[in-house]
């Protein structure tokens, strides 16, 4: 398992959504078949993420589509992560931003005193076993 997916995984688990980005986007550009498509998936939700941090809505709302779209055809695991639980977790986004009247939630305001939860539980990617580190 390639250091940057691992490290895009934790910065992803963290909240770092772009950086989780960045480091995905540096393997995907050398994948190729099936590797491409389930990374080019994780990157899009990761920048969803990032683009529901920022408050862009539309933003948000087309790149989780996308990027799930991505990742439903492979199932319940790829390379030993859990997209079974990923995408039931991603869920109950998707359902909101689908109801006519919904935008995406308002995005947590940073404040080191007293951080806003946000509206629905931040998705965490697991492993079904946990990579050795390279």
């Amino acid at each position: 398992m390639e250091q940057e997916i691992l490290e895009g995984i934790r910065l992803f688990n963290t909240q770092h959504y772009f950086e989780a980005h960045e480091a995905l986007e540096a393997v995907w550009l050398k994948a190729t078949g099936d590797r491409k498509t389930f990374l080019h998936g994780l990157i899009q939700v990761a920048a969803a993420f990032h683009h529901y941090t920022r408050g862009n809505g539309a933003g948000f709302r087309s790149l989780l589509e996308k990027g799930c779209s991505k990742l439903e055809p492979f199932g319940t695991e790829f390379e030993g992560i859990d997209l079974a639980s990923l995408m039931l977790q991603l869920q109950p986004w998707r359902e909101h931003l689908r109801q006519p009247s919904h935008r995406a939630p308002p995005a947590p305001q940073p404040s080191p005193l007293s951080p806003l939860p946000p509206p629905l539980p931040l998705p965490k990617i697991r492993w079904i076993n946990p990579p050795e580190r390279d």
